[in-house]
């Protein structure tokens, strides 16, 4: 099963907006088949694996990061294909959350004979599809916010400037994070600060994610850097209200302008995250400023943080991590659950889960 999961890693860029899963079959203690699914439409790991076993296939154990599906999509379903090759045993880390899964997989193997066990290395498989799991029950995306930092945690000067604040290696590591993503979302303040461009920039990744600008008075210059390719690479832009008169602009260049307001006339970021989970985003980064990172935590709507800390210190009066109202006693703080720190370069990233009161 260890090996079956570092198979479906081999998907971590490209499988959206299926879930990335590895597959082993092993006959007499040997391994005669290994798969793993790396595109939508293209074969699920178990007929690439079953493909290399042939007729070895017949009676041998199959270890499988996700259960087998049971319904026709875009290929058929994998349980026909197991069944077809006469396999003794299915050994499988998770069920599959998908309705249109969910344990009929393993029951139909069952029907026909077939041994199924179920839950070997479930919290590994549970975290290489936390996107994908959080779609299929909760109907939205799994959500990462990064954020480079001061030791002081300070993410720019008085100012606005930014660049940089981390080294080249953790700049690098980003680019990981982006291309595992199905979505970016940055808010209107960086745009306008900064003018990225947040696209992703390894040779390992062919997939472009969408990006997404939070904008609640589409204030979105038509120039800005993110517009340039997005003939290419497209761009939401999520809004409210438009005074100027801007979203027939931005709609002629070829941004998408999604009206999605709240009673308060601003985003609403639930609503917005709801709309992405429908088009199949599993998995966003946000890379934006205190005010969007703050209105996602108060709003219980991120899942990770994704912190890069700098060996500098910026003072008090640079900017902070997260803007959202005064707390005026300890039992309202944020607490944390830190689940990874390692030194990327000569910065430290730290990754942590928000916990839920």
């Amino acid at each position: 099963m260890t090996l079956a999961l570092r198979l479906a890693e081999q998907g971590l860029y490209s499988t959206q907006p299926n879930p990335r899963v590895g597959c082993v079959i092993v006959k007499n203690q040997q391994i005669i088949g290994e798969g793993a699914h790396l595109r939508a439409g293209e074969a699920h790991a178990e007929v690439i694996a079953l493909r290399q076993a042939g007729s070895l296939a017949t009676g041998a154990d199959v270890y499988v990061t996700l259960e087998p599906c049971n319904h026709h999509g875009r290929t058929p379903p994998c349980v026909d294909a197991l069944i077809a090759a006469g396999v003794k045993r299915v050994v499988v880390a998770m069920e599959d959350p998908n309705p249109l899964v969910a344990g009929q997989g393993i029951l139909r193997l069952q029907a026909h004979g077939i041994v199924v066990n179920s839950g070997l290395m479930q919290n590994e498989a549970l975290t290489l599809n936390a996107g994908f799991v959080k779609r299929m029950t909760l109907a939205l995306p799994y959500v990462r916010s990064k954020i480079a930092a001061s030791l002081d945690g300070r993410t720019a000067l008085n100012n606005g400037k930014s660049q940089w604040i981390t080294g080249e290696a953790a700049r690098l590591d980003v680019q990981h994070w982006r291309a595992q993503s199905c979505a970016i979302v940055t808010g209107i303040g960086t745009v306008l600060a900064d003018n990225p461009s947040i696209n992703v920039r390894l040779q390992a990744s062919k997939r472009q994610p969408l990006r997404v600008i939070v904008d609640s008075y589409l204030r979105t210059p038509v120039n800005c850097k993110m517009l340039d390719t997005v003939q290419q690479n497209p761009v939401l832009i999520a809004y409210a209200q438009d005074p100027n008169h801007q979203v027939t602009h931005l709609r002629a260049i070829g941004a998408e302008c999604l009206h999605v307001p709240n009673a308060s006339g601003q985003v609403d970021l639930q609503a917005l995250l709801q709309e992405l989970a429908l088009r199949g985003v599993n998995e966003v980064l946000v890379e934006a400023g205190q005010g969007l990172n703050g209105a996602l935590l108060v709003t219980g709507l991120i899942d990770e943080f994704i912190f890069y800390y700098a060996p500098k210190l910026m003072g008090s009066d640079g900017k902070g991590m997260l803007a959202f109202p005064e707390l005026t006693d300890m039992q309202q703080v944020s607490h944390l659950k830190i689940l990874d720190v390692r030194q990327i370069g000569s910065d430290i990233r730290l990754r942590a889960q928000p916990l839920k009161n």
